[in-house]
């Protein structure tokens, strides 16, 4: 089992409150720093500065780091066209000696949109759109060096492209799908994923989802054991009961609620919640970290529950 940090910085965060966060896990032996891709705050905190994008502070990361692994949970498809995308994952996983991943889905937080206008469209397009994108990104970085690629679609169309640059890690930077769609989201992780994401979801969904995929890749003749299988949990983790309240009220959420829905308590309690996870085939937890000034809770985690798994 091996635990990554995941960021909301919509929520409130510089570049340098992130890259705080993100030397303390490398410091500390976590095996990835991600954050989410937002333009607009959620519920009633300030988001104070304001938003972030995502691959502005992976490059900046890319550089500002040494070995700690960067990604994206996830992408919105809607942000951005696939050729721009293709280039600039490319370009940060080079910045990074090949430390990058693209988490990548078809966005969903409508008033993102509208308050920074980008079109917003239907669900069913969203997941064309995603799938077209899917197809163009891992097309131009798997093409070969001094050929060219075409593709032609319903919404992107390429011709003649030199499909450049190539990123580092061959033949391309994992690419992680997530979500509990039943239909498309399974097909579309068993075609392009090398990584199956959950987020925020019950060891019972867990247990479905994860056939569903399985499923989907034995009808393409994948063997399902090429993909990782990852959960991502909100953290509250406490040396002692006092602690644990102290933290979730930092983020305003209650105890009882934090360890029935995220993975929360002491060592000894999230050690337990990680296993129930790993007992249903999840191999990395993705720990939502939401008080990114409480460093000291990073090196909790790492000196006490790490050491365990």
């Amino acid at each position: 089992m091996e635990l990554r940090i995941f960021t909301e910085p919509q929520q409130g965060a510089t570049y340098d409150d992130l890259l705080a966060v993100a030397r303390r896990a490398e410091e500390t032996g976590f095996g990835a720093f991600f954050r989410s891709d937002h333009y607009l705050k959620m519920g009633s905190v300030s988001g104070d500065p304001g938003p972030t994008d995502a691959w502005t502070t992976l490059a900046g990361l890319a550089r500002d780091t040494r070995s700690i692994r960067l990604g994206t949970l996830m992408t919105a498809a809607t942000f951005r066209l696939p050729g721009p995308l293709a280039i600039t994952v490319a370009q940060v996983d080079q910045m990074s000696g090949g430390r990058v991943e693209l988490g990548i889905g078809t966005g969903w937080y409508d008033a993102e949109h509208s308050a920074y206008g980008i079109p917003f469209p239907a669900l069913g397009e969203r997941f064309d759109r995603l799938e077209e994108q899917l197809a163009i990104i891992t097309g131009m970085w798997r093409t070969t060096a001094g050929q060219t690629f075409d593709y032609t679609g319903r919404h992107y169309q390429v011709s003649d492209s030199p499909a450049l640059p190539k990123p580092v890690q061959r033949p391309h930077p994992p690419i992680l799908l997530g979500g509990m769609g039943a239909k498309r989201t399974p097909q579309l992780a068993a075609r392009y994923a090398d990584e199956f994401n959950l987020p925020f979801v019950s060891i019972a969904d867990t247990v479905t989802q994860f056939e569903r995929v399985r499923a989907a890749c034995q009808r393409i003749d994948r063997d399902p054991t090429e993909l990782v299988w990852s959960n991502a949990l909100v953290l509250c983790c406490g040396k002692d009961d006092a602690e644990v309240t102290r933290r979730a009220a930092a983020i305003g959420r209650e105890p009882d609620e934090l360890r029935e829905n995220g993975v929360a308590g002491t060592p000894a309690e999230v050690v337990d919640k990680i296993g129930q996870y790993a007992a249903v085939g999840s191999q990395r937890i993705y720990l939502q970290v939401l008080d990114l000034s409480d460093l000291d809770h990073l090196d909790l985690v790492a000196g006490e529950v790490m050491r365990q798994l």
